[in-house]
């Protein structure tokens, strides 16, 4: 798999780590989910500008706009999420504006799911959710090929497995 070429930003990288990327189709199921769910709205907006006038353009205009910014967005969020397997830990970094990283000990790990919606399995790509005792931790990977996502579902569970079997 290709490795992640971002910026380095001290807080959010660490030193000598490759991040992997997610699959380029995450983009193209964003993408259909944005426009379906912003397209729809702006429809509805657009008939009752055509029937009504005057400032009800406003509306169409104004959701044309956050698609446009929408699509302009959502690429970049995809090449910006990461992940890298370390010795102790998962690491999962995300965001363009607002960035995060997340590090997930192995041993931490209670179970792992793997998911996929409609479009994102006929896309061939799936979701791997981290479950730890923390509710709080957001510990998912968007958009991997489903073997992969299949394999890395293996591992995690195998080295938590592993991890929790030392204490």
């Amino acid at each position: 798999m290709a490795t992640m070429e971002t910026e380095p930003t001290p807080a959010f990288d660490i030193n000598g780590v490759r991040w992997n990327p997610v699959s380029p189709r995450l983009t193209t199921v964003r993408v259909v989910t944005a426009v379906v769910f912003l397209g729809i709205p702006t429809i509805i907006a657009l008939i009752v500008a055509v029937i009504a006038g005057g400032w009800a353009w406003a509306a169409p205009a104004g959701l044309a706009l956050i698609t446009l910014w929408a699509l302009w967005l959502i690429p970049r969020q995809v090449r910006a999420i990461g992940y890298a397997e370390q010795e102790e830990d998962l690491a999962i970094r995300k965001g363009v504006m607002f960035k995060s990283l997340t590090l997930v000990p192995y041993g931490r790990m209670q179970y792992v799911d793997v998911s996929a919606g409609p479009i994102a399995r006929k896309m061939k790509i799936a979701q791997v959710q981290l479950h730890t005792a923390s509710a709080g931790t957001d510990a998912s990977i968007p958009g991997l090929p489903q073997d992969e996502a299949a394999r890395l579902r293996d591992q995690l569970s195998a080295r938590g497995e592993a991890k929790l079997a030392g204490l």
